[in-house]
């Protein structure tokens, strides 16, 4: 870790809240809003969160499942998430998720009328916009927790 955290402070906290609360505090609240007012399906919210936590390298999202009362996609989901474009494992939202969350990361430039095409017909505007946000935190974030090192010792609240 790069940051140095002091004796007895939570890291994430510490680093997100303390350091620099008026950023901070806004980059946590939209990062929890996420996953409380999703409204796409669990599978496709996973698929999508797990490519990129495997882009970001980011160790905690990496190990980190969402619950949605109880319900966890299964122990060969993150598998199956790397081997999106094959797996039969998916069905067509999910593979599109993982497919968008991998072209937001590494070559969005590229996100052509073909690809739009197969999204819109699959998800309705709204979600596309949602699927986007979200993309964008897990992004920024992992990223983030990634690079300052606080991947190997964050511990998030329950959402």
């Amino acid at each position: 870790m790069i940051i140095d955290i002091p004796e007895g402070q939570e890291p994430i906290g510490y680093v997100w809240g303390d350091m620099v609360p008026g950023i901070g505090t806004a980059a946590a609240n939209f990062s929890l809003s996420v996953y409380a007012h999703t409204t796409l399906g669990l599978r496709e919210f996973e698929a999508a969160r797990l490519r990129i936590a495997q882009i970001n390298g980011c160790r905690f999202c990496l190990d980190w499942r969402t619950d949605r009362d109880g319900e966890k996609v299964e122990e060969e989901f993150a598998e199956a998430v790397l081997a999106w474009r094959t797996t039969d494992a998916f069905d067509e939202r999910t593979r599109l998720a993982a497919e968008y969350a991998e072209r937001y990361a590494l070559d969005h430039h590229h996100l052509d009328e073909e690809f739009w095409s197969r999204m819109t017909a699959s998800y309705s505007q709204v979600e596309i916009v949602e699927l986007t946000m979200s993309l964008g935190s897990w992004l920024a974030f992992g990223r983030l927790n990634r690079v300052l090192g606080l991947d190997t010792v964050c511990v998030l609240p329950p959402h």
